[in-house]
């Protein structure tokens, strides 16, 4: 059985009412002791009676002491009959209002405590809700807690500072991974060029063109990675600028670009393209589209099929046969340099960026993207939403 789970708000307000009731109870216990020492008591008036007959006897005057001692018996207990019966009726009213007033005061004290509860925690709450919507694209957060200057305040300019210290720690990363994959393109250009001219030798031995051949296929997949890393980057950096963008047009133009890599793997690729428009960053919209149709045909089957849908909800769909995808495989395709096992395994023709750079992108635009298999046919449904 799960343990009940209190708030902080709670505790608190427990914490103040059961204060108040206790400070409450003892000044109830203390005042009805003192209006208890002050009424008139049985015991004090028969000494004030005793005291009264010996004065009358001890008188000048004759008195009637067969008559008298009775009828002063009578009255005496009469009087403190009466006395009794007040004192009870005083103290018996004293206690009760006063357990109705501590009860009303009460149930005010566990409702100013709740009040209270909610106010003092509102900074953590403010804080609370500042880390929940923290991710990596969206660092630039801040608590920017207002008030005095105490312990509250200290810990949300502490988590602040930290938040400060990670962002840059972030995009310390992603200078770096952007400047080195920059920086790689041009060895690798090199090494590109220099294995032409050697295969183009008319001289070149069939061991060194099949060498040239193998060299260049390496180097074309070490390029379409680090071209991956850059738009990683870029996209996990998110828009310095924002454009209307027809996303059924990018995505008409991806599928015309591609039609040539279909017909080569076997692939038909049927779409329905409504009119959608998306602000965001054109050429990065583009990368998506591409990315998901290519990674449709690359990882598909001879006679199979893609399709594109645009402009529904969401806006940006693609289907395609191939091997079967366990569900649970499905979330680590999205991260980088992963495949599925299997036919995925060993692949070089792509760098396994294709889907991470879809998320990223979505992202950096303020959208979500997520995959699920395909059923029946083999494949996936990937489903990119975007503002």
């Amino acid at each position: 059985m799960k343990p009940l789970r209190l708030s902080v708000r709670t505790k608190l307000t427990a914490l103040y009412g059961g204060a108040f009731l206790i400070v409450g109870l003892a000044l109830l216990i203390v005042n009805y002791l003192l209006v208890s020492s002050t009424l008139p008591d049985t015991a004090a008036f028969a000494n004030g009676a005793t005291a009264g007959v010996q004065l009358e006897m001890a008188r000048p005057y004759p008195v009637d002491t067969t008559i008298m001692p009775a009828q002063r018996a009578e009255a005496t207990q009469l009087v403190a009959t009466s006395i009794t019966e007040y004192r009870s009726d005083v103290l018996s009213t004293l206690l009760w209002q006063s357990l109705v007033a501590l009860a009303i005061a009460g149930a005010l004290a566990v409702l100013l405590g709740w009040l209270m509860a909610s106010r003092v925690l509102r900074p953590l709450h403010a804080i609370t809700s500042t880390a929940r919507k923290l991710e990596v694209e969206n660092l630039d957060r801040r608590i920017d807690l207002d008030g005095p200057d105490d312990e509250l305040k200290e810990l949300a300019d502490t988590f602040d500072g930290m938040l400060d210290r990670l962002a840059v720690s972030f995009d310390s990363q992603k200078r770096f991974v952007a400047n080195a994959s920059h920086e790689l393109r041009t060895p690798l250009a090199v090494q590109r060029t220099l294995v032409e001219v050697a295969m183009a030798d008319p001289d070149a031995s069939p061991e060194v063109r099949k060498l040239g051949e193998h060299l260049i296929y390496t180097n074309e997949r070490s390029e379409r990675m680090i071209e991956g890393l850059l738009v990683l980057a870029r996209s996990d950096r998110g828009l310095t600028a924002r454009a209307p963008v027809r996303l059924d047009e990018v995505a008409a133009t991806v599928i015309r670009s591609a039609s040539a890599m279909a017909e080569e793997a076997g692939v038909t690729v049927e779409s329905r393209l409504r009119p959608r428009t998306v602000s965001g960053d054109p050429v990065l919209l583009e990368r998506l589209v591409t990315n998901l149709v290519h990674n449709a045909i690359t990882y598909n089957r001879k006679g199979g099929w893609i399709h594109v849908d645009v402009g529904g909800d969401p806006a940006l769909v693609v289907r395609n046969t191939g091997p079967q995808v366990p569900l649970d495989a499905v979330p680590a395709l999205f991260e980088p340099f992963r495949r599925l096992s299997g036919d995925r395994t060993g692949d070089s023709r792509n760098a396994g960026l294709g889907l991470s750079i879809v998320r990223s992108i979505a992202k950096a635009h303020g959208g979500t993207a997520g995959a699920e298999p395909g059923g029946r046919g083999g494949g996936l449904v990937v489903r990119v939403r975007l503002p």
